[in-house]
């Protein structure tokens, strides 16, 4: 590995503090770090995978790693990882991703997923949940938080804005988001929202759902506004969306409650199956002062790319639901390598196929595996 791609990984890694603090460390935290991401770029999804990766892999690990007393057990991979404090291990993630990224632009999507089997219900642990952010158009993860036991995503989206560099972007969030609060802490970061409206704000929704409903009454004759539509086919699937865009947004009486609120936006989603056609309505509030209707179509398709590019493959390409990693922290830490790993294989072009596929020829060629931490 190059010195100076090393050095970013190791550079922003090697801050962490060691959490064995009052133990005898027969191996180096650095170390153990490396052989996991490695492991899991290369298919590993649990401690004894891991382990099993640096034993069979031992010789060319040490070109880079230390490894003063060989491979760590699979016992110690698990241990480590359990005690290292996660917000921690986020602040060098997020410090990782910005040395290997410069800058984020465009559309970042934030949602929340849970690790359905990170629970412990002998200890009475729950399964986490963790609130993520993705740039739909750079394809990286840009970091996580988890969910508090006790609370909601209404508290850990604000905590997880504020963590991240958004400026100048469109971050989109579904309707358990559509919070004043998180309005404002989005435009502090002077970035614009644009955020679904549904029946957890009341008032909001009867207003932007009857502004539209009049609008329409009349074909949009009294509401300047700016439309575009768009058709797409295939595998016996005719969906057309409609979107409409105004700034005319006076008649809600709650509009100057929201923050630096400027626009409301409408979809309408018809899709015909099978000669069968269903047809859905959703409605956005956003602070973007711009009247390109284009940019928002794209936002309300886009928010979905978190769903496909992030959430969908950490389920069917890295197992992420049916992982029982569980201890201490131990699951909090192994999502953020997993993103970690799925920045890595979606900026790799040098080999064609999925996310599975890349992790498959990680594991069996080491010239690719170099290449993919050479980015790092």
């Amino acid at each position: 590995m190059a010195d100076e791609k090393k050095g970013v990984f190791f550079t922003c890694f090697g801050q962490l503090e060691d959490p064995r603090m009052n133990r005898r460390k027969r191996h180096l935290l650095m170390d153990i770090i490396g052989i996991t991401v490695c492991a899991v770029i290369a298919g590993a999804d649990g401690w004894v995978g891991v382990a099993s990766f640096g034993k069979s892999k031992e010789t060319w690990l040490r070109t880079f790693l230390e490894l003063p007393n060989g491979i760590p057990s699979h016992d110690t991979f698990g241990r480590v990882f359990s005690l290292i404090a996660p917000e921690a291990f986020q602040d060098c993630f997020r410090s990782w991703v910005q040395a290997v990224q410069n800058g984020v632009q465009g559309i970042v999507a934030v949602d929340g997923k849970t690790v359905r089997r990170s629970h412990d219900r002998s200890n009475g642990k729950k399964a986490i949940h963790i609130v993520s952010a993705w740039a739909t158009e750079n394809y990286l993860a840009l970091g996580q938080v988890k969910v508090d036991d006790k609370s909601n995503e209404i508290t850990a989206i604000p905590e997880l804005l504020r963590m991240l560099e958004l400026k100048g972007c469109l971050v989109t969030i579904d309707a358990m988001g559509c919070q004043r609060r998180i309005a404002q802490t989005i435009v502090d970061a002077g970035a614009d929202y644009l955020l679904a409206v549904k029946g957890n704000q009341e008032t909001l929704a009867e207003d932007v759902q009857q502004e539209f409903k009049h609008a329409q009454g009349d074909d949009f004759a009294h509401m300047d506004h700016q439309y575009l539509e768009t058709i797409e086919k295939g595998h016996g699937r005719i969906e057309k969306r409609q979107y409409w865009l105004t700034h005319d947004i006076e008649g809600l009486g709650t509009f100057e409650r929201w923050p630096s609120l400027h626009a409301m936006a409408m979809c309408r989603a018809t899709r015909t199956v099978n000669d069968e056609t269903s047809v859905e309505d959703r409605y956005f509030i956003t602070s973007a002062t711009h009247n390109d209707v284009k940019k928002i179509a794209t936002g309300i398709r886009n928010h979905w790319g978190i769903e496909n590019s992030l959430h969908w493959v950490l389920d069917v390409a890295f197992q992420e639901d049916q992982s029982r990693i569980r201890v201490g922290y131990a699951a909090e830490n192994m999502a953020a390598i997993r993103k970690m790993a799925i920045n890595v294989l979606k900026a790799s072009t040098s080999k064609k196929g999925g996310i599975k596929n890349k992790r498959l020829q990680a594991a069996w060629n080491d010239d690719y595996l170099k290449e993919l931490l050479m980015a790092m």
